[in-house]
């Protein structure tokens, strides 16, 4: 029996026991994250179906050359997991060349394990030995260099070497992570004397132990990592390959962090994507791609406009898909609901340039804000 009770903020139940409590109790534990670069994945698959190129995300080319060079060079920014300037330094260094190795980059990129990357770069390249603990682990620790990265191989060392169960292994791992005496000197013994019925002598079994255990107290789950290294990939390759929708839909993922739009644009720059200022005869209240001869340009949305308010510019957009093109400030005026874009916004729009397609002397319209928006208020009575 599990109590239960209602948050208040949700029609699913809940439990009144915590995470540590809900498995002695019976129940499977899942832990579900939201991530905002699967919602950057589908808004660029939606820009690029636009012009026939939508790519299926799970059928990449995992291989592919030039995402892997894009990671070298450090470009990553906006890239998931990758864009940290120590993680950009770090791929420089590590020149990742498959999918394996960004899996490991993302284990070994936390506290802890992170005084092992230089061991495994070196590893790596050949400039210093690879060690593998003992030659029935060489399978285990190929992939990684002889370099213990993911609990699974922690598991699997148990397991080889010192004839653990799964589910004695998978205690084994818990054990690890939560560094408690009493039970890691059960396990010590446990291993020795499994190792021993192996062959394997204690002093031998002992050290490997110890070395297990210190890497196994921040190990990570391949799985988990791997997932992650998926997604990381899948963002490099639309950034290597379609810079252009890649930047958009970044950038509408952040339409409100102004610092992060300033990199976002440097980005763009660095990369020759060309983007667009706002236009309210051109832009959308987000921002956009548009295809033009062959060439692709990021349109800056409206609603990153600072103090113009992002519905206030979706109602922009509609008046103009419903009534065509605004042809001056008072046809713009005239059509717009005074309710949704006030004289903030009118300011906010007249500062950022996006009327000077239909009227260029911001100055002006700056001084006549107050008059602009008494006449926008006479004709919507």
């Amino acid at each position: 029996l599990t109590p239960l009770y209602k948050d208040p903020r949700s029609t699913i139940p809940a439990t009144q026991f915590n995470m540590k409590w809900v498995e002695p109790a019976g129940l499977v534990k899942f832990d579900f994250l939201g991530l905002k670069t699967l919602t950057v994945l589908d808004r660029a698959h939606g820009y690029l179906k636009r012009r026939g190129a939508a790519p299926d995300w799970n059928t990449l080319p995992l291989e592919d050359k030039t995402t892997y060079e894009l990671m070298a060079s450090g470009q990553t920014v906006g890239v998931f997991q990758l864009e940290s300037q120590g993680m950009r330094d770090t791929l420089r260094k590590m020149r990742c060349g498959s999918i394996e190795e960004i899996t490991a980059l993302i284990s070994l990129y936390r506290p802890g394990p992170m005084e092992m990357i230089d061991t495994y770069i070196d590893r790596k390249f050949g400039r210093a030995e690879v060690d593998y603990l003992h030659p029935t682990l060489t399978e285990v620790l190929t992939e990684t260099y002889g370099v213990i990265i993911y609990q699974e191989q922690v598991m699997k060392i148990a397991q080889i070497l010192a004839g653990y169960s799964l589910g004695e292994a998978d205690l084994l791992r818990r054990a690890m992570g939560k560094k408690k005496k009493e039970e890691m000197d059960f396990q010590r013994a446990r291993f020795i004397k499994g190792a021993s019925e192996k062959g394997v002598a204690e002093a031998q079994s002992g050290g490997i132990f110890d070395l297990v255990a210190k890497f196994a107290g921040y190990g990570f789950n391949k799985s988990h990592a791997a997932a992650y290294a998926l997604i990381s990939f899948q963002t490099g390759w639309l950034k290597a390959t379609h810079p252009v929708e890649f930047m958009a839909a970044s950038m509408s993922l952040d339409l409100s962090n102004t610092d992060k739009l300033a990199v976002f644009y440097q980005d763009a720059r660095r990369f020759e994507v060309k983007v667009i200022p706002p236009d309210v005869n051109r832009s959308s209240a987000d921002f956009d791609v548009e295809w033009t001869d062959g060439e692709g340009v990021v349109l800056y949305a409206l609603g990153a406009i600072r103090n113009v308010g992002l519905e206030a510019m979706r109602h922009v957009v509609e008046v103009r898909e419903q009534g065509g093109r605004f042809t001056d400030i008072f046809d713009f005026l005239e059509r717009v609901d005074p309710r949704s874009v006030n004289k903030r916004a009118l300011e906010g729009l007249a500062k950022a340039g996006a009327f000077d397609s239909i009227h260029p002397n911001r100055r002006q319209l700056m001084e006549q804000a107050d008059a602009l928006m008494a006449y926008c208020q006479s004709v919507a009575a």
